[in-house]
């Protein structure tokens, strides 16, 4: 039942074209390397097995020969050890496994050598709690009706990842992001 509202709300919602048109909600991945990464992803979904719920090919009707489109993809049926869900491709791909408890869906998003956004949705706040204790991100987020791994608001949240998605510790966007750019000087003039 899951993968069949998966499936209907991106066919419905999921409007991919021109940016700059409204009814637009995806435009185009940012350039060629992105598409051919793409392009490989969905080759070895085929290629193990996968079962595409959604999409899985480019884009190349006259209305998208102006950018890099791809269809938003959604693969089901691949191993949970499978490359695809421990990479990091910055594409709409969504590979999907179903998991026998929370532990067990914790544990294999830190098994990710990356972390820059997690989300979870949940009724039960102790299992929130327990999310947000454990999950190896820097952006995390419950419940969150946009989507829950995407977006920060610049100067209400920090920015930053964990683990592969970032090395300094330290985020941007945050009230405290403009210090990283900025060097304390002791200046005296005597007289």
């Amino acid at each position: 039942k899951f993968l069949t509202l998966l499936h209907d709300q991106t066919k419905r919602k999921v409007k991919v074209g021109d940016p700059i048109r409204k009814e637009t909600f995806m435009g185009p991945v940012i350039n060629k390397p992105a598409v051919e990464t793409f392009v490989r992803a969905a080759e070895d979904a085929r290629k193990s097995g996968g079962e595409f719920i959604f999409g899985g090919r480019v884009m190349e009707t006259p209305e998208f020969a102006y950018g890099y489109f791809v269809e938003p993809t959604i693969v089901a049926g691949l191993s949970k050890e499978h490359r695809l869900f421990k990479e990091e491709l910055f594409l709409p791909f969504l590979v999907v496994a179903g998991v026998d408890s929370f532990d067990e869906a914790l544990k294999l998003a830190n098994e990710s050598e990356y972390g820059l956004c997690a989300g979870i949705y949940s009724r039960d706040k102790k299992e929130i709690e327990s999310f947000f204790n454990h999950i190896h991100a820097g952006v995390t987020y419950s419940n969150r009706r946009a989507g829950a791994t995407t977006g920060a608001w610049p100067g209400i949240n920090s920015f930053g990842g964990w683990k592969g998605s970032g090395s300094s510790g330290k985020s941007a966007l945050g009230p405290y992001y403009v210090q990283q750019f900025m060097r304390e000087q002791s200046r005296w003039v005597v007289k």
